[in-house]
């Protein structure tokens, strides 16, 4: 496999370094410390910056003045925030906006892209049902009903549990379902009639969102209808998600061979000895195993090139690792740091806080091994 970066990819890299340069991990207060969510908003600074430096709109069109680069880039760019834990809607703004651009009317793209590329327009998406643990588009209904003013337009009933930024955005991705059973999406204001907004808190500290929606109406032009389009915004919620594992990950044992290098015992760095080596080297084998089948997902994505399986079945594949691998480089972190690892005032605990969030985003590897297991018995390999 050639996983060589192109050009373009590899500026967006070194863009997306030179905006998390300035981001400390625990620039906020702690989860651990915090009875409620860490802060109220998003890092609006960092919001800001990002958006200057043209990465919003890395995956759109020059059209909607983007820079036209694809999902292996976002990847790319996720895996740098995550390393900082930036408290930003960098991917799901980024998904959604895909998303319209690619199945949404050309109306809908006109008006949002170019205001999300700018960063004046934040978006973001309910992709956990109501309990986490089914498909996330029954959890709402969409029926034709529309107003005097929209006599095309649609009403939704339903609920969306732990929405990421909710109460920052401008507008929610909702997948829903039809009368027929066809999955659909519905960009929707949360500040609209019939929507209501229930506090809720990640296992990181932030602030997530119950989305109510009673009888929430919606122009036609609002609601994307294409066949596969919540799928695909779907598998790129889950690529990005595992890219923002890796670099999570790399960070973590990046911060325990630092620490095991410098730690002393019987007068030699304690990362000499080798059941302490071995562990590393453990993670490390992980951190490789996650990196390929997490590029392996993007490229198929970005390409739409054929496989043995269907494109989720590699995604499926990368989140597996995700999941598994980021458990288990925070916690062997956690046991090689010993008891600073558990000190408030060293970030080591906020990154095992997020990597129990990230692991269990989307479905935990179980739900991934049971769809991988589907996907085997439907396209039998020959």
């Amino acid at each position: 496999m050639d996983f060589t970066f192109t050009e373009e990819q590899q500026a967006a890299v070194e863009a997306a370094r030179a905006v998390f340069s300035g981001v400390a991990p625990d620039s906020v207060p702690s989860p651990a410390l915090t009875p409620g969510a860490v802060a109220e908003d998003i890092d609006r600074r960092l919001w800001s910056e990002l958006a200057s430096s043209d990465l919003l709109g890395l995956t759109l069109s020059e059209e909607y003045g983007g820079a036209g680069l694809d999902p292996v880039a976002l990847s790319l760019v996720l895996r740098e925030s995550a390393k900082v834990l930036a408290r930003v809607p960098l991917l799901e703004s980024c998904a959604v906006a895909m998303t319209v651009e690619r199945y949404g009317e050309s109306g809908l793209a006109a008006e949002l892209l170019p205001r999300a590329a700018r960063g004046e327009l934040l978006l973001t998406v309910g992709a956990n049902g109501r309990t986490g643990h089914d498909p996330a588009e029954l959890a709402v209904t969409a029926r034709p009903g529309g107003s005097a003013a929209a006599p095309a337009g649609w009403v939704l009933d339903g609920v969306q549990s732990a929405v990421p930024w909710a109460q920052a955005a401008d507008r929610i991705a909702v997948p829903a379902h039809t009368g027929e059973g066809r999955a659909v999406l519905a960009l929707v204001d949360p500040t609209r009639r019939g929507v209501t907004l229930a506090d809720q808190v990640s296992t990181s500290g932030e602030r997530l969102a119950e989305v109510r929606l009673d009888g929430v109406r919606v122009e036609a032009r609002e609601l994307i209808d294409a066949p596969g389009a919540w799928e695909w915004l779907r598998d790129l919620l889950t690529t990005g998600t595992c890219a923002l594992a890796l670099g999570l990950g790399e960070r973590v044992l990046a911060m325990t061979a630092e620490y095991t290098g410098k730690r002393e015992q019987f007068g030699f760095p304690v990362a000499t000895f080798q059941a302490v080596a071995v562990q590393a080297a453990d993670r490390y084998i992980d951190l490789r195993a996650m990196e390929v089948t997490l590029w392996q997902a993007a490229w198929r994505i970005s390409t739409g090139a054929g496989g043995p399986l269907p494109a989720a079945g590699d995604i499926a594949v990368a989140k597996i690792w995700a999941s598994d691998g980021v458990r288990r480089i925070v916690q062997t972190a956690q046991h090689l740091h010993g008891g600073f690892g558990a000190d408030t005032d060293y970030p080591l605990h906020r990154f095992h806080a997020w990597a129990k969030q990230i692991e269990l985003s989307l479905g935990p590897a179980a739900a991934h091994e049971e769809a991988l297991g589907d996907l085997l018995a439907a396209h039998p390999l020959a």
